[in-house]
């Protein structure tokens, strides 16, 4: 996903995101309904559920993002697209993303995930199948879906953010993939500009793993989605992407980046079939 820190860094933490996990559910317990656990996914809350059209984060199929960057890896570019296909996880819906990371110009991953948005509006993100290359060659798929395993959906993008308010899960996995990633609204009202263009009224998000002292920063435009990812505090990977191509695809690209999606799909079920067999199959939504 868009600026994702690198899986070496977190199965390094996975010890300690264990230990965080721990004296989060005792935090929560405290807490009540005051702490990020106290978004409960729930299916009868989805009536709507493929459709994405919350302001900050509107997933209509046919968009392409395009990011390019650095990190510590090296240079960038990220290709971001919604597709026109629906996958069933956790009981839901889901609009069905594909998305390529290349560094230095070599496709090192390439991934489905899945959101599915509530009936209040929040955007849930419910899990992912991921594809690491090493020299063109399948090197692990680190898959997690809601519902399997253990693994828990969790909010991508509220309904209302506002500044002020607790951080919130943005999904789980167990060892070894280790998802844990939190989100809280770091600022509202901001400007920035990127190279499809300027931005007010900005939102910064700020992600992190509880337990590690670095976070990213990441940019939302009303209407447009996710413009342009920074970093804070120690962060590992110091990763700074920026829009720089948003496109609506035609028909003949669309059938191109559904075919490419459904591939991923089909092989999911060869190399991960102990979680991905729990699905029924992506489909095209007509």
């Amino acid at each position: 996903m868009i600026g994702r820190r690198s899986r070496v860094n977190r199965r390094l933490a996975a010890a300690i995101v264990v230990a965080a996990l721990i004296l989060g559910m005792v935090a929560s317990a405290i807490a009540g309904s005051n702490s990020a656990a106290a978004h409960v996914f729930d299916p009868g809350d989805f009536d709507r559920s493929a459709t994405v059209d919350n302001k900050w984060m509107p997933y209509k199929p046919g968009t392409q993002f395009v990011y390019t960057g650095k990190s510590n890896d090296g240079q960038k570019r990220l290709v971001f697209t919604v597709t026109d296909l629906v996958k069933v996880v956790g009981g839901v819906r889901n609009v069905v993303i594909w998305d390529r990371d290349y560094t230095d110009g070599e496709l090192v991953e390439a991934e489905l995930a899945f959101f599915a948005q509530d009936n209040d509006g929040n955007v849930w993100h419910t899990g992912e199948y991921p594809e690491d290359y090493e020299g063109g060659k399948i090197v692990d798929t680190p898959a997690w879906l809601a519902g399997v395993k253990g693994s828990k959906a969790g909010i991508e993008m509220k309904a209302r953010p506002k500044t002020g308010t607790p951080a919130y899960s943005q999904g789980y996995a167990p060892p070894p993939v280790s998802w844990n990633d939190h989100a809280q609204v770091f600022k509202r009202g901001q400007k920035t500009c990127v190279p499809v263009r300027c931005y007010t009224n900005v939102l910064i998000t700020r992600e992190f793993n509880p337990g590690e002292t670095g976070s990213q920063l990441k940019y939302f435009a009303l209407s447009v989605g996710n413009i342009r990812v920074g970093w804070l505090g120690k962060d590992p990977d110091k990763e700074v992407l920026v829009l720089t191509k948003l496109v609506h695809l035609g028909p003949a690209a669309l059938a191109q980046a559904r075919a490419a999606a459904l591939t991923l799909d089909k092989r999911a079920y060869t190399t991960r079939p102990g979680i991905y067999g729990k699905t029924p199959p992506a489909e095209r939504v007509s």
